[in-house]
């Protein structure tokens, strides 16, 4: 089931939206937050996401362009303003498709199903792991937040992941060590510390303070 996320300030088209979408079996989840929208993208991870251009606080163009740093999923834009320029704009800010309002449900979904079949029918999904306004890639293995970026090495990688999605649990160090190594045997305890004390100080350079925590004699913890 392919799931869409719908950036839409009018209340009423987004339900109508969300309503039609659902009877095709797509999993639809409309904005709530336009304050953070990344993060809310992030957490539900979605294959498309259908953004108007005129929103609270910042527009469909910059929203684009912040989930562009994280994600290539399908943007298809819906807006009244279907001048060229708006057009133009919309896929220079790394938009694949621009419907103007008002517009047909069945053409619509036509064209949501024509990108979902160019966009995954020859490659994986993106999956993204949010918390806390942090984003990890598991497609390109990069960390992100507040719109910085950084690639992180395999180990990294590993204990980001690790951490994220047993976030709010203490992950042991052994179970650690089993998932970097395959093995917690003939490794020296030092080497997780040395690990994850790199991971922190690469992650203060992007601005991830505090986000891992130690538990003395038991492992790592992120709340």
């Amino acid at each position: 089931m392919y799931k869409i996320y719908i950036v839409e300030d009018d209340a009423t088209i987004a339900r109508t939206l969300k309503e039609h979408l659902e009877k095709w079996d797509y999993q639809v989840q409309c904005a709530k937050d336009f304050r953070n929208i990344t993060e809310e993208f992030a957490r539900f991870s979605p294959e498309l996401v259908l953004m108007d251009i005129l929103l609270p606080f910042y527009n469909g163009y910059h929203w684009c362009t912040q989930i562009r740093k994280i994600s290539r999923v399908p943007i298809l834009f819906l807006s009244s303003a279907g001048d060229n320029m708006n057009i133009v704009m919309a896929m220079n800010m790394g938009g694949d498709d621009f419907v103007e309002k008002p517009f047909d449900l069945n053409v619509l979904t036509a064209k949501i199903q024509a990108m979902l079949r160019r966009a995954y029918s020859f490659q994986g999904r993106v999956s993204l792991i949010e918390h806390a306004g942090v984003i990890l890639n598991l497609d390109d293995t990069c960390v992100s937040y507040k719109g910085k970026k950084m690639e992180l090495t395999k180990n990294d990688f590993r204990i980001m992941q690790v951490l994220m999605e047993n976030a709010g649990r203490v992950v042991k160090r052994e179970e650690l060590m089993q998932r970097l190594w395959e093995s917690d045997e003939f490794i020296d305890d030092n080497t997780l510390t040395v690990n994850v004390t790199r991971l922190r100080r690469k992650l203060e350079e992007i601005g991830i303070t505090d986000l891992i925590r130690t538990k003395k004699g038991s492992g790592y913890l992120i709340q």
